[in-house]
């Protein structure tokens, strides 16, 4: 289903997306050398009902996972780069952490992610990061009305294999509206022109992520978390934008 969202409803998204974007910066800004990632749960749990907004992830139950995520946020660490489920573990310096979060607030969903590390960055790690930051840059560059999804594949993909890094094309941005997960399919490499043309009222969530030397997942045991195969670091970033007459808005910016 491909979804047009109305203004009264792009409005009721600005709220939801700033709500998704001010969690993420309070949850980043409180995580630290010892936190443990269910007290990261805990806490976007209560900031969650606290705006009397609904978790996207807590009944979520597609194929690709083990039963419903039962979870309020992912927590990815390390060679970790999706549907990271948070477990009892505290986090120790130089952890490269993920925070991807998605909240519906009176009907409409917005979904959003930030990766960082956790006390002493290493080189790698804040480069990991920076490409797939200005890769979403690029994507949000590249949206407007009248651009085709591929457009956006081409401004994403291009900036993160320029960096030297492989890209994966199982998961990437999705249309996003009064559920989740929507079409269209937004890759995070494609070819500039082709696929689904944008317009006004669509809600999209870009996502570019990467993993530094490889381009294979592997589900670990928990039946969710996703991981690079080969065991190296990874990164994420998301944000929620909306189609406009003018171009692309950013939904899931902080308050």
């Amino acid at each position: 289903m491909i979804e047009i969202l109305t203004p009264a409803e792009i409005d009721r998204a600005r709220a939801t997306g700033a709500l998704v974007g001010t969690i993420l910066q309070t949850l980043r800004e409180r995580t630290r050398v010892g936190t443990n990632l269910l007290d990261v749960d805990r806490w976007a749990k209560a900031m969650i009902e606290d705006a009397g907004a609904d978790s996207c992830y807590v009944d979520y139950a597609p194929s690709f996972g083990r039963g419903p995520f039962g979870h309020h946020i992912c927590t990815a660490v390390n060679d970790a780069v999706l549907h990271g489920l948070p477990h009892d573990r505290a986090l120790a310096d130089g952890d490269l952490l993920t925070l991807d979060l998605a909240v519906s607030l009176d009907g409409i969903a917005a979904d959003a992610a930030v990766s960082f590390v956790v006390g002493t960055p290493r080189d790698e790690d804040l480069a990991l990061i920076d490409a797939t930051e200005r890769a979403l840059a690029a994507g949000i560059a590249a949206a407007g009305p009248g651009a085709r999804t591929g457009d956006l594949s081409h401004a994403i993909g291009t900036i993160l294999e320029s960096a030297g890094f492989p890209v994966n094309v199982e998961f990437g941005g999705h249309g996003i509206g009064s559920t989740m997960h929507q079409d269209p399919h937004v890759s995070n490499t494609g070819r500039p022109g082709r696929g689904y043309t944008l317009r006004p009222g669509l809600l999209l969530a870009l996502e570019p992520w990467v993993m530094a030397d490889t381009d294979r997942l592997v589900t670990d045991a928990d039946g969710w978390t996703l991981r690079s195969a080969t065991g190296t670091r990874t990164a994420h970033t998301e944000h929620t934008i909306a189609i406009t007459e003018d171009g692309a808005e950013v939904l899931t910016l902080p308050r």
